[in-house]
């Protein structure tokens, strides 16, 4: 969708407190600093502060729906959101169209009661069965983990009235885009959704579902235009469609790989899984470049035409930052890493298949020799992985995260860069893992060990 806006058209509502809302009950909060328990459902650990909306019903506080005391028309909202586990709430536009928020963290096929699902609508006088109907799952998950940000972009149309008041044109969902990524585009709503608030109108407020689960929300962002956002430009058609690669039929894929700011990774491997969780590591580094949830790889880029010989992930997609050797020795705990690999010895080996049909990343770095294998978990939350390392291990460490904060949640579990992905270290583990100031931010290390497995859940 191609939306050309002139300068006063619009205006931009940020909604930070609990004063721009209508009677918030018992159960609604601000909070500094929010965290999930991956074993407690329905719980989330709060911190004073401001800046985050957070709800926390329970048994004696069932919670209320929060409405905005303003109402908008055509509008684009944008927020942050946290689920606790097992987790149910749920974003209404105009009160009465809502986009479902679920803990949908391992769920291989969505419907329209997940996480990103437009709610069906109802009928009691329907037969048995069929009460619910016209419910849009979203494309596909890109949902996250319990206790990680996730952000959800809304762009809806409102519906149309003549003079007299008679509805002449639908609701619409113009695009929903759930981490990253288009889970719905130009859904047609015939009216409200199972607990929609009143008659539809030409305006509406924004809604938060408060009566079933916890969850927190943050940054949220509403672009109002009025009675009717500015006409749209239509694209330019197109003949090219999307050339797909299957991890079911190409579970192992080879291709350049472009990161945000233009960088081109030219020796990748990607390497696809049945549970629809997938990763890209780089041969020149030994470094897991990034992991995403949903459709494997789009190789339009790589074979349509002349090709630049590059594929890109089709999901939600978790990146680690510029490539980096994984492991260095370090002559102080403090010592900076290597950025690269010049002065190591590196050495990339290939890779071996080995018996559960997993690429085994084979190198030499340090004058140590390092497998690095690594699969989807069956359950679908994520990847594990296990470095085995052959030579002198004196004063070699692993690099296991870095980004902006390193919090320690859990028993051996860290939320990395604002809570964006966890890191899973073995309980009862003899390493020692050390979280460092370097440059303005933080680095999860760990001495190494001649073998050490871990898991990244996001």
């Amino acid at each position: 969708m191609y939306i050309t806006l002139s300068a006063d058209a619009q205006k931009t509502v940020y909604l930070k407190d609990l004063s721009a809302f209508k009677d918030a009950g018992r159960t609604w909060t601000m909070a500094g600093r929010v965290s999930a328990d991956l074993e407690k459902p329905n719980v989330l650990q709060v911190k004073d502060g401001t800046d985050i909306l957070v709800n926390a019903p329970d048994k004696k506080n069932k919670g209320i729906d929060l409405f905005t005391r303003e109402e908008f028309g055509d509008m684009d909202v944008e927020l942050d959101f946290m689920m606790a586990k097992n987790s149910n709430s749920g974003v209404y536009i105009h009160g009465r169209y809502e986009v479902q928020l679920m803990d949908s963290w391992d769920l291989k096929t969505p419907t329209a009661g997940s996480n990103g699902g437009i709610y069906q609508r109802w009928d009691e006088k329907r037969p048995e069965g069929h009460k619910g109907y016209e419910g849009f799952p979203a494309r596909q998950n890109a949902s996250k983990a319990p206790g990680l940000w996730q952000n959800l972009k809304i762009s809806f149309q409102a519906p149309r009235f003549d003079a007299g008041g008679r509805k002449i044109k639908n609701a619409k969902m113009l695009k929903v885009e759930l981490n990253g990524v288009l889970i719905h585009e130009d859904v047609e709503l015939t009216g409200p959704t199972r607990g929609g608030a009143g008659e539809e109108k030409i305006t509406g407020p924004l809604r938060f579902q408060g009566d079933h689960g916890a969850v927190a929300f943050r940054n949220i962002k509403v672009t109002d235009y009025g009675q009717a956002r500015p006409a749209e430009e239509p694209p330019k058609p197109t003949r090219v469609y999307p050339i797909l690669v299957e991890a079911s039929e190409n579970p192992v894929f080879r291709s350049f790989m472009d990161l945000p700011g233009g960088k081109r990774v030219v020796h990748t491997v990607s390497v696809g899984s049945d549970s629809k969780v997938h990763y890209t590591y780089d041969t020149d580094t030994g470094m897991l470049l990034q992991v995403w949830r949903g459709g494997f790889l789009d190789a339009t880029p790589m074979w349509f035409s002349r090709g630049d010989g590059s594929s890109r992930p089709v999901g939600a997609v978790q990146r680690f930052g510029d490539p980096v050797p994984m492991i260095a020795k370090l002559s102080a705990r403090q010592s900076a890493w290597k950025t690269d690999t010049l002065g190591t010895g590196f050495r990339p080996r290939g890779y071996r298949i080995d018996e559960n049909d997993h690429p085994v990343f084979l190198y030499r770095i340090n004058n140590c020799e390092v497998a690095d294998a690594m699969h989807a978990l069956d359950n679908g939350q994520g990847i594990g992985r296990t470095i085995s390392i052959t030579g002198q291990l004196q004063d070699t460490y692993l690099r296991l995260a870095g980004g902006s904060d390193i919090a320690e949640v859990g028993d051996g579990l860290y939320a990395v860069d604002d809570y964006a992905y966890y890191i899973k270290l073995p309980s009862g583990g003899s390493a020692k893992p050390v979280v460092r100031d370097t440059n303005g931010k933080k680095e999860l290390l760990v001495p190494a060990a001649a073998q050490f497995q871990y898991t990244i859940l996001f």
